[in-house]
């Protein structure tokens, strides 16, 4: 697939993922899956400095129904449309390309934790659209967990990676949260922890697991026209170019995660992205990868072409991912330690580091931020950096 360049995002909000998660132990639930989505909508339009009649078009993430989500949030749009948070910067990009929209907001929340939402097992709550979780219920694998932890178990064998390589995922991250009020996980991690944890799913073990959350994100994204004429350049970051490549076939088999790793879609998405954007791997200062699970990160970092399968043992455990490393990755703590919120908090945190406002996590000098997820081989990879004035 081609991609697509041109587009800002002027506005970012999210909700309070460490207070909630407090505040949901000791006293239930908050609020539901649109009302953390209000919230962010209302802090993003504040961050931009936007109402909300400035808004025409709208990406509604799941588990939102788009219907009810425009109601409560009182939008009335000329386009609209609804999936993932790959999907979303795909779809909005596209939607002002084509001039059907100058403004679009890009709107998740879920209640998931509250909710009890089942992401695997006889009762996953997605059905059908998870069929590959529960395809092999006989057979005991009822769960991500169970599918992730095939691909950690052979990824590790055939390119002889010890397992202290996803522990220095885990603890790289857990160094980043310690640096954002926002995370919910504050307490210090060391390699010895990791280890003395308890395994869930062989090779996997508790902190190689996301951390399921209440919260709500919100991205405005805009035309470079909108952009100008508003004077929102100052803060605005550019989408300097998108890459998305997908496995199906054979994916119920689990072909294309066990015996390429994705990798073949990892790399035409990312040829494509560096091809439209001028710039490789060499040239992103900071880097975030979903990571439902820890193993996303080292098959993400050869797939996209940070380094390769043989060498990412080594990569990893120099502390690179690390505050200080050569490529600080998941800068927020990621879905292991700041929330597990499906991939869009990653998109505000590229923003946040583009904008030189992350913090005391702040990587210096950020030019390019890039995030890439391959969930179920869907494999999506996007640059953000700071717009020629």
């Amino acid at each position: 697939m081609s991609s697509i360049a041109g587009g800002m995002i002027v506005g970012v909000g999210d909700t309070d993922y460490a207070r909630d998660w407090e505040r949901h132990r000791t006293e239930g639930a908050q609020t539901d899956a649109y009302g953390y989505a209000a919230i962010a909508l209302q802090r993003a339009l504040h961050d931009a400095g936007l109402a909300k009649a400035d808004i025409d078009g709208i990406f509604v993430g799941s588990p939102l129904a788009y219907e009810r989500c425009a109601e409560v949030l009182g939008l009335n749009v000329s386009w609209a449309s609804s999936g993932d948070s790959a999907q979303a910067l795909q779809d909005a990009m596209a939607a002002i390309a084509m001039g059907w929209t100058d403004c679009v907001a890009l709107v998740y929340g879920n209640d998931q934790r509250s909710a009890g939402t089942a992401y695997g097992g006889p009762d996953a709550s997605y059905g059908d659209q998870f069929l590959s979780y529960v395809y092999y219920e006989p057979w005991g694998f009822t769960s991500q967990g169970a599918l992730y932890a095939l691909l950690a178990r052979r990824y590790l064998a055939v390119h002889d990676l010890d397992e202290r390589v996803l522990g220095e995922v885990a603890v790289a991250q857990r160094m980043h949260a310690r640096r954002n009020p926002n995370a919910v996980m504050q307490s210090a991690l060391t390699i010895e922890d990791y280890l003395a944890s308890r395994t869930i799913v062989d090779p996997l073990r508790l902190y190689d697991y996301t951390i399921v959350n209440d919260g709500g994100v919100v991205l405005l994204v805009v035309s470079d026209e909108f952009a100008r004429t508003r004077g929102l350049l100052d803060r605005a970051v550019q989408l300097k170019g998108m890459g998305r490549s997908d496995l199906n076939v054979d994916a119920t088999s689990l072909a294309p995660r066990l015996v390429d790793f994705y990798h073949s879609a990892h790399s035409r998405a990312a040829h494509s992205l560096y091809q439209t954007a001028s710039l490789g791997p060499e040239d992103i200062d900071v880097l975030q990868i979903y990571d439902s699970f820890s193993i996303h990160v080292p098959v993400m970092l050869a797939g996209l072409g940070f380094t390769d399968d043989f060498g990412v043992g080594d990569f990893v455990l120099s502390g690179a991912l690390r505050p200080g490393g050569r490529l600080p990755t998941n800068t927020s703590g990621g879905h292991l330690s700041e929330s597990y919120m499906q991939g869009w908090g990653h998109l505000v945190e590229c923003v946040r580091q583009v904008r030189g406002e992350a913090g005391d996590r702040q990587i210096p000098g950020v030019r390019h931020a890039q995030y890439g997820s391959d969930v179920a081989g869907k494999v999506f990879t996007t640059i953000f950096g700071k717009p020629a004035h």
